[in-house]
């Protein structure tokens, strides 16, 4: 396996998908087929001669001096692929592990996880800049890199076969490439073989940042938003509720809400199955809450 990001010079337990099948069985995803076609469709207008390859890497590629005046290029730079093989590899892994993951986070999810990792694992360069330098670096590895921990998040101990033969679990699969980028990392430093493994290496660690505190990120987010909408609101005090009655202590108050909210959306990407006891517990006593109010109706 090997998704490599290009470098311009210095500058489930038991997995199963949801149709049934295995993980290489099931049929392709809407942003899967995107992303296929993009990508693909910019590697052949470069090939081509449609359009120059120079003048992509330097339009669209990323590099930390030059983050100000090209701000696209955290994004434009994952859909640029040095040659085919590189766009190929970088695509299989699209389109083995993209699937399955796009059905349990929903189309939309997906994809936002997807662009969120590689702009991190371009970002990461900024981090290391004192040990990369300040390469142009294109590919879609970053996200890649990305997409396979998820799989590997939810579905642990699902088989992957190497060179299609030997079964290794999604697990360790992921855990020895993390440690084989940070190890390229270190050894690499500025010269890096052409390779950016800390992209991947940044890849990975902020898909594990999304997948951890997502959630929370996203609850005090909906917090924040909410306090900030009832600040520039009519000023009606906070203890009244609708309909102009006073708030009971047994009504869901704003936190409250923002939990259920982060509930809700773990529900609809990953299913009841990924509750926890104390998340089953939470949504059962706010339902009680909300049976008992007294304007409450069937």
């Amino acid at each position: 396996m090997g998704f490599a990001d290009r470098m311009y010079g210095d500058t489930g337990r038991g997995y199963k998908s949801a149709s049934g099948g295995g993980p290489f069985a099931a049929a392709l995803t809407p942003w899967v087929k995107r992303l296929l076609v993009a990508n693909f469709s910019v590697y052949l207008l470069m090939a081509l001669g449609l359009l120059p390859a120079r003048t992509m890497v330097d339009l669209f590629g990323f590099s930390a001096s030059s983050i100000l005046t090209r701000p696209w290029s955290p994004i434009t730079y994952m859909f640029v692929h040095g040659g085919f093989m590189h766009v190929l590899f970088n695509m299989l892994g699209v389109f083995f592990f993209g699937p399955p993951l796009e059905r349990a986070m929903g189309g939309k999810n997906f994809l936002r996880f997807y662009l969120v990792c590689g702009v991190g694992a371009a970002l990461t360069s900024i981090l290391l800049i004192r040990l990369v330098g300040t390469p142009v670096v294109i590919g879609a590895s970053g996200a890649v890199f990305g997409v396979m921990l998820a799989f590997a998040w939810r579905w642990p101990d699902a088989p992957i076969y190497v060179w299609a033969i030997l079964p290794v679990k999604a697990k360790y699969m992921v855990g020895i490439l993390g440690i084989g980028a940070l190890w390229a990392t270190m050894q690499a430093g500025r010269s890096g073989g052409g390779v950016a493994h800390w992209a991947h290496l940044g890849g990975l660690v902020t898909g594990f940042v999304y997948l951890k505190y997502g959630d929370s990120i996203a609850a005090r987010w909906r917090r924040v938003r909410r306090r900030g909408k009832a600040a520039g609101g009519s000023g009606v005090s906070h203890s009244i509720g609708i309909k102009g009655r006073r708030r009971s202590s047994e009504e869901p108050g704003g936190d409250d809400l923002d939990e259920v909210d982060r509930i809700l959306d773990k529900i609809r990407e990953q299913g009841m199955d990924a509750l926890s006891a104390s998340e089953r517990e939470f949504l059962d006593t706010m339902s009680r809450k909300y049976r008992s109010r007294p304007d409450a109706t069937a």
